[in-house]
């Protein structure tokens, strides 16, 4: 992290910080790379219950920044910025105060409209508290202009991807073989696993076969659906749902498949798509948020979010084309080459903290 400042920093976050999915994965690739740098950096752990926290979560909340030094910067996750409104203004008084945004809770998939619209205003009002927000992608870097932040005080911190020993993805299956599918993701609304499986439902005529890595605990109602799903499409030879993987498994789910595909309604950056493109697998997704802006339009087939046929279409072509796989992937390896390693992410965190809290 050459050039990089250094420094102190608080960072709060709701939860397990070791919660293997991508907005966690992202606060402690940064946390480790800054102490490697030179940085003093403390994680706290808020209440699994934000962004709507119990009366006891929020006297906590309260209680933690009131014991951190004055002028100490303080960096605060966006899954629990919404929840911290009413002490934001006191702490503010006192501590640099920094949101890390990945995407607006609100835009959340799911969310009754009357939920949506209360942690539409309670974030815009923690935004408001801030000296600035760091977030990962330029995409939300637009959508925070609707509420009320000015880009001025608004730096982008894109995720960084581990660049060394990747092997070479397979750009076509081996003779005979189905053409293994890998979709990354923890099971929520907000991923599409439903629509996926509709749309490889109607392509049961081809040889495809689909691993799904990511939790299946975090949200259980959709997990069931999604069972229930398999269960009735009569996929369930064709789908595994293999849970939380991390490290070299997940390494290894990458490396043994030949297309990568993920149907997310929104993404504030999309680290799986990163990693795909690290690995030079072809794409199918959607334009949902930040998508677009990870993968670019040579690398992968979008279509919108939502869409069962046309994604039915896209799986279609990628399964049906050797060569148009091929360029995909040819061309997703050459994107990939040009994302930032997490020291340079964790450098250009550095840079936003010391411009949107210089003492």
């Amino acid at each position: 992290m050459i050039g990089a400042p250094t420094g102190e920093l608080e960072l709060l976050v709701p939860g397990d910080p070791a919660t293997p999915t991508g907005g966690y994965v992202y606060d402690r690739r940064i946390v480790e790379e800054l102490v490697r740098a030179g940085w003093q950096v403390r994680v706290h752990s808020l209440d699994a219950s934000f962004p709507r926290p119990t009366p006891a979560a929020l006297r906590h909340a309260r209680e933690l920044l009131a014991a951190l030094p004055d002028g100490r910067v303080a960096v605060i996750d966006g899954l629990a910025l919404a929840g911290l409104g009413r002490v934001l203004p006191e702490a503010a008084s006192r501590l640099r105060l920094i949101a890390l945004v990945h995407h607006p809770l609100a835009l959340e998939t799911g969310l009754e409209a009357n939920v949506a619209a209360r942690l539409r205003d309670a974030e815009r009002e923690a935004l408001a508290s801030v000296r600035g927000v760091i977030v990962t992608s330029e995409w939300t870097q637009l959508e925070l202009a609707d509420y009320g932040v000015e880009r001025a005080r608004i730096r982008v911190a894109e995720p960084g991807v581990d660049v060394a020993g990747r092997p070479a993805a397979r750009v076509r299956p081996a003779p005979g073989a189905p053409l293994n599918l890998l979709c990354v993701g923890t099971v929520t609304p907000r991923k599409g696993h439903e629509l996926l499986l509709d749309a490889l439902a109607d392509l049961r005529d081809r040889r495809w076969h689909l691993v799904c890595a990511g939790s299946l605990t975090r949200d259980p109602a959709t997990a069931e659906r999604v069972r229930r799903r398999i269960a009735r499409l009569r996929l369930g030879e064709r789908v595994s749902l293999l849970g939380d993987v991390t490290g070299d498994a997940l390494e290894r789910c990458y490396a043994r498949a030949d297309a990568f595909v993920l149907a997310s309604y929104l993404e504030g950056y999309g680290m799986a798509l990163a990693d795909a493109l690290v690995h030079g697998l072809p794409i199918v997704s959607t334009t949902g948020g930040a998508i677009a802006h990870t993968v670019p339009a040579d690398a992968g087939l979008l279509v919108p979010p939502g869409n069962d046929r046309a994604l039915a279409h896209a799986l279609a072509a990628l399964l049906d084309d050797a060569p148009l796989r091929g360029r995909l992937a040819r061309a997703s390896r050459a994107a990939g080459a040009g994302l930032p390693s997490w020291p340079e992410s964790a450098a250009r965190f550095a840079h936003a903290v010391a411009e949107l809290a210089p003492r």
